[in-house]
């Protein structure tokens, strides 16, 4: 009798044991496990995500720059995928079997009972042919999306580009996107990604066993609708932009224009450029590795990554600070020998033109080196010339305030400082108390150390212009329907220089223009105010510089213009901001009395030669002895009556040699 009691409670664990195992088994497949929740519903409903528009992008008079087009996608799930005749599946596509392979494994390690995208892109034509037979590929189904289309063709690095999502992006995002998705990669696209992508929208759909659609589900009850992302209306004003990138093509360097009352910029030139166009569709990745490649880096953004040396440009800067620290006065006059004696150091006026006897206006008009190294030394000698340090940290915060050497807070990604040297580094350099002002003079003529991005060289200039402050410089005005814009942009930021201060030196700059270093630039019935600068660079040409604002009296436009190793800021970058600063104003362009024209600034070819590093020419002449050896080697199988010898295709020139330019650092050296 104990036996039977004893084997019933053994016989009743074993069924409660089953129970719950399979209680735990049914609860893991229905609350942790959600593959068969999912592989069910897929087999009744399918969750379609509808990708909103991307907003598009406007110039500041409404002309659009960037649109939408619409594309479509070919999306799988793979645990739904049955037998179908995959040779007129690879044909409505245009891909191979090796392909359909590659891209089948990619989905089912993505997830075998999640939706993900099979093919992207494809073409209306091809949606077309493939939506007609859906049915007979079950598991497949298309979706809607739209690409980026630039009408112009025009301010790509303003503009930026989109492209697919990287395992980096969809983890930062905390789930938003997914593989497949687009998202902004650079320019004002990454910038203001958050506005421009807009929101998602879902669409339920009930599908039967033969992968055929029949409706919403719930009659639409739980579907979203998409909502298209934000109209913005960028700053830019596309003429302008147009004909800067025409007279900066075949050169190097950039074009910055800006609205000294509101901090608008008015023109982005970047040079070389791209049309960004070739990085919308399916030969995007191919295009991308071109511009990787080129030797002039078009994808540089150099209006706010590029480092200059200000040049003469900083000239105006410098007498502003001595000014306001009360070292000189406008009536302060110095006699131009033709070159400036600091301590050992004989430091020749540009050309060694010798001026005479020069006061602050005269001394901008042309260009005296002398006159600048005299107000530099004043100011950094203040407290004795062995007691240089202090000094000169306060020239150095002074000329801070000017936006040098620090970010402007420019609404675009990877804006770089510049560089400001501080004393500390000098002392690194040279040991406490073993340099001088004489060793450092170089800075007070905008060379040395001091480096400037061409937008912190044009947002000086729209301080100059509103004697004493300026408005943080930006790309977008408005955001949406609304006209929103940032707080920040809407705020002066002074630079500590009283505005009694600003005459005498836009003066000079209008003399610059009037009868100085840029008179031929000088434009008919509007008054300029500017500055030559030719600033020099190591084992390179020199840069031409020049920075202006016009008109004088109520300016409307500030500018600044690079345009690398081509000479004298007279020569290249002094006609090209006025041709910009005249259309800006007028809307063309007037004859000139000096004779210059746009179409000579068009045509002329300025592209410096590109040097290869001798590790790379070995790298090259060993490619091309592999390459000339293979042609060879192909040949004599193709035709054994001629015998090529390898040592004839090695002497054979190598063919599409590649190119690294050399890194630009400035002389410590001074100019013009």
């Amino acid at each position: 009798m104990n036996n039977f009691f004893e084997r019933r409670y053994v016989i009743a664990g074993i069924f409660i044991a089953l129970i719950l195992v399979l209680l735990g088994r049914l609860f893991y497949i229905q609350v942790v496990d959600d593959r068969y929740f999912l592989y069910a519903q897929n087999n009744v409903m399918r969750r379609n995500i509808q990708y909103p528009a991307r907003g598009p992008i406007l110039d500041r008079y409404g002309k659009i720059m960037v649109e939408n087009e619409p594309v479509y996608d070919i999306t799988v799930v793979p645990k739904q995928v049955k037998a179908f005749d995959t040779v007129e599946f690879c044909k409505l596509l245009g891909i191979d079997r090796e392909g359909f392979d590659k891209r089948m494994a990619k989905a089912r390690v993505y997830s075998p009972y999640r939706t993900s995208i099979f093919e992207k892109q494809v073409s209306a034509q091809q949606y077309a042919s493939f939506q007609e037979r859906l049915s007979e590929f079950p598991g497949f189904d298309t979706q809607k999306r739209s690409l980026r289309s630039y009408p112009d063709s025009a301010a790509s690095q303003f503009l930026g580009y989109i492209g697919e999502v990287t395992d980096a992006i969809i983890k930062r995002s905390g789930g938003y996107y997914s593989p497949g998705d687009y998202v902004g990669i650079s320019g004002v696209e990454k910038s203001y990604e958050s506005i421009l992508r807009g929101q998602r929208g879902v669409r339920n759909l009930i599908y039967d066993s033969h992968n055929t659609p029949k409706g919403s589900y719930a009659n639409g009850a739980y579907d979203t609708a998409a909502v298209a992302g934000e109209r913005l209306i960028s700053s830019l004003d596309m003429k302008i932009q147009k004909l800067g990138e025409k007279l900066m093509q075949n050169k190097v360097g950039s074009i910055v224009a800006i609205e000294p009352s509101t901090g608008e910029i008015l023109c982005y030139v970047s040079s070389p450029t791209y049309d960004p166009n070739l990085l919308v569709g399916r030969e995007r990745g191919n295009n991308a590795a071109k511009l990787y490649k080129d030797p002039y880096k078009p994808f540089f953004t150099r209006p706010v990554q590029a480092y200059y040396p200000p040049g003469s440009s900083f000239k105006p800067l410098s007498a502003l600070i001595a000014m306001q620290e009360g070292v000189i006065t406008p009536q302060t006059i110095y006699h131009c020998a033709g070159y400036y004696q600091s301590g050992n150091r004989r430091i020749k006026c540009f050309h060694g033109e010798v001026h005479g006897d020069v006061n602050l206006a005269s001394a901008v008009a042309h260009s005296c080196n002398g006159y600048f190294d005299m107000v530099f030394e004043k100011l950094i000698n203040r407290q004795g010339a062995r007691n240089t340090d202090t000094a000169f940290n306060y020239w150095r915060n002074n000329v801070g305030k000017f936006g040098l050497g620090s970010k402007l807070g420019l609404d675009m990604p990877n804006e770089n400082r510049g560089n400001l040297p501080k004393a500390a580094y000098y002392d690194k350099v040279y040991g406490k108390g073993g340099w001088r002002s004489s060793t450092v003079i170089s800075l007070g003529i905008g060379q040395g150390e001091l480096l400037a991005t061409p937008l912190q060289l044009a947002n000086i200039e729209a301080t100059i212009a509103n004697h004493g402050y300026y408005y943080k410089p930006h790309l977008i005005k408005a955001i949406g329907d609304k006209q929103v814009i940032r707080k920040e942009y809407t705020l002066r930021n002074y630079v500590g220089v009283d505005s009694q201060y600003f005459e005498p030196v836009i003066n000079g700059m209008q003399n610059v223009v009037e009868y100085g270093t840029a008179s031929s630039s000088k434009i008919p019935g509007i008054i300029m105010c500017g500055k030559t600068g030719t600033a020099e660079v190591k084992n390179k040409g020199d840069n031409s510089v020049f920075v202006a604002f016009a008109p004088r009296d109520n300016p409307k436009i500030a500018i600044a213009v690079v345009v690398e190793n081509s000479g004298q800021g007279a020569t290249w970058a002094a006609p090209i901001a006025s041709f910009i600063v005249e259309q800006y104003l007028r809307g063309s362009i007037s004859k000139r009395a000096s004779g210059i024209y746009p179409e000579y600034y068009i045509n002329k070819n300025l592209l410096p030669d590109i040097v290869v590093k001798p590790a790379d020419k070995a790298k090259i002449k060993a490619d091309s002895l592999k390459k000339v050896t293979a042609d060879s080697l192909k040949k004599r199988k193709a035709d054994s009556v001629k015998q090529i010898s390898l040592k004839s295709a090695q002497n054979k020139p190598a063919k599409n040699a590649g190119n690294v330019l050399t890194a630009m650092l400035p002389k410590r050296k001074d100019n013009e």
